[in-house]
């Protein structure tokens, strides 16, 4: 797969290609029907197969400081899409320039001299174009007049959910990650540096955390989660408490887990964490050895369900 992260740079158009268009922020398993119809149409043209994503997101340009919490970071975003095996992927860069661009001239310059689309693959809910007056009804018309084809994927529902950026947001912020890892097809997880912390876990409480410096924006309603931590090449089973520690009085937002059979220094490393189940709420207890007893039986329900 090619990465363009400049349409300038692009010399010549692309081999009888196949394009789909979005944010596609979460990479979820709406979007992979997008790339499953483009590969299969690229592949009957003998063509190749093209996604165009905008770094960073639109609205965080047009709409400075109201952009959504990000599901996936770009790096991340780029890595699922490599996964599926598209040939081109074009990383637009997202100005207010760019936004400028009218609905016919994005078409006309960008999609059919620039890229040379032969046909497009697009969701049920589509708009592009300064201030997205470009709609379903004008790409169609556009595609008839300029020769390619337009294929519209309509909305994708699982377990009467609809696969949605918004609805995955929706969900993860209830901490109802069992929805969410059907929608998205995997786990969700987050990732950071784990970071020096109080050392309260291991000295005080018998369990040793590792505490996350979180890179990403979407962070798990608070609450206790059973776990897997992605640590290089290895994975390990744990338990990870997002929360304020209102026992200890805090009030700051920290993200802590503690691996199951693990031993070893994790300090400035960096990790994963995949949120497997939802074990129970953050609360406040009376004493450490209360706070204690109830994360030995945290893991002891995370190791039934592992």
């Amino acid at each position: 797969m090619h990465i363009i992260n400049d349409l300038e740079k692009l010399e010549k158009p692309l081999i009888n290609p196949v394009l789909t268009i979005g944010n596609f922020d979460g990479v979820h398993k709406g979007h992979l029907v997008l790339f499953n119809k483009v590969k299969e149409r690229a592949k009957a043209l003998h063509g190749q197969s093209a996604v165009m994503t905008f770094e960073p997101h639109p609205i965080r340009v047009m709409k400075p400081g109201n952009g959504p919490p990000l599901i996936t970071p770009m790096k991340e975003k780029l890595d699922l899409i490599l996964e599926t095996e598209m040939d081109v992927i074009f990383c637009v860069p997202f100005t207010l320039e760019f936004a400028a661009i009218s609905a016919q001239d994005f078409v006309e310059d960008i999609l059919i001299k620039k890229i040379g689309i032969k046909e497009i693959v697009v969701g049920y809910d589509y708009t592009f174009g300064h201030e997205r007056l470009g709609d379903l009804s004008l790409l169609q018309k556009m595609g008839e007049q300029l020769g390619f084809g337009v294929h519209i994927i309509e909305p994708i529902y699982i377990n009467q959910r609809l696969v949605s950026s918004t609805s995955i947001r929706n969900l993860v912020r209830e901490g109802d990650l069992t929805h969410v890892g059907a929608l998205l097809g995997r786990h969700y997880q987050i990732c950071g540096t784990v970071i020096k912390g109080d050392n309260r876990g291991g000295r005080l409480l018998g369990f040793p955390t590792a505490n996350l410096k979180v890179v990403d924006e979407l962070i798990p309603r608070m609450g206790v989660y059973a776990v897997t931590v992605n640590v290089k090449d290895n994975t390990f089973n744990g338990v990870t408490n997002i929360g304020t520690n209102p026992t200890f009085g805090e009030h700051a937002l920290s993200v802590e887990t503690h691996l199951l059979d693990f031993s070893g220094d994790l300090l400035g490393k960096t990790i994963r964490i995949n949120f497997i189940q939802r074990l129970r709420n953050e609360k406040s207890f009376n004493s450490i050895k209360e706070l204690s007893d109830q994360i030995a039986e945290d893991i002891g329900v995370a190791k039934e369900l592992f």
